[in-house]
């Protein structure tokens, strides 16, 4: 696959997980994991998948000692280290299996075989699923995002313009806006950062993109959450009542830039040419 096709596969894996982890409750609640987001998440990875007993099983075989990396498909999501024949002993025992006083022990305590649970296992998957994916790239690769933008925009594809900025996003590692600075029927990006003694955070430098009026802006400054001017000024750069530092196809190309002063990856050159 090719970079693009690579990074758009983690923006994903990413969602994905976020997704599992967001169904993720305390023991006593009665929140459920997400199991159909886990399970394209699974599916994205390295496992082979088998029904045992009443269990929905994801082994990665032979991970170390000849053991087998096997996540239980429940509202825990245990990863044990073991094998099948093992796990299906200590999650769904017979009756028979239960009255041998040593697979009791087993079945009351995996502490010997369990790797993880929950957030901790989901943060294992996501993170083999991600390590799959070559994510190295050159100058050509963002010249691609950048010029797929730039033509998105021209042409009015809402949705191809949102793709390249959340690839961009995924780049230099900006985020949706926070709560205090969101606009209705715009896709923005921006970097977030806190001061945490004021309790302030802030957001900038911001891009927008009208969903409505196919318009793309920059603002560079950062906007702090307690500035209600800036603030406002960002609501009425966004409506066009004040000027953007940059706007249209030209935002696309310092975001190209931006991501060759330095990319959040550290990435190493695919094709012989240079990542920054």
């Amino acid at each position: 696959m090719s970079f693009k096709e690579n990074l758009l596969k983690k923006i994903q894996i990413d969602k994905l997980a976020a997704r599992v982890l967001s169904t993720i409750g305390p023991v006593d609640s009665e929140k459920k994991v997400d199991k159909k987001a886990m399970r394209k998440l699974l599916e994205t990875g390295p496992y082979e998948t088998r029904e045992e007993r009443d269990m929905e099983l994801y082994i990665k075989k032979d991970v170390s000692g000849g053991k087998d990396r096997i996540l239980v498909l429940d509202n825990d999501l245990p990863i044990y280290h073991t094998d099948v024949a093992d796990v299906a002993l200590r999650k769904s025992p017979t009756v028979k299996e239960m009255v041998n006083i040593k697979n009791a022990i087993k079945i009351l305590n995996d502490k010997d075989v369990l790797k993880s649970k929950k957030e901790q296992s989901v943060e294992t998957v996501r993170g083999e699923c991600v390590g799959l994916l070559d994510l190295n790239y050159d100058e050509s690769d963002i010249e691609e995002i950048m010029k797929d933008g730039q033509t998105a925009l021209e042409t009015g594809d809402s949705d191809g313009v949102g793709q390249s900025l959340e690839l961009f996003a995924e780049l230099l590692g900006l985020s949706p806006p926070p709560k205090a600075f969101d606009l209705a029927n715009f896709k923005m990006y921006g970097k977030i950062s806190k001061d945490d003694a004021k309790g302030e955070t802030f957001f900038g430098p911001v891009v927008l993109y009208s969903l409505v009026r196919n318009e793309l802006k920059l603002v560079e400054k950062r906007v702090g959450s307690f500035d209600k001017a800036a603030i406002e000024s960002l609501h009425q750069i966004a409506s066009g009542k004040e000027k953007a530092g940059m706007e249209g196809i030209e935002v696309f190309a310092y975001l190209k830039n931006w991501v060759a002063r330095g990319d959040k990856y550290g990435a190493q050159p695919r094709k012989g040419g240079n990542a920054k």
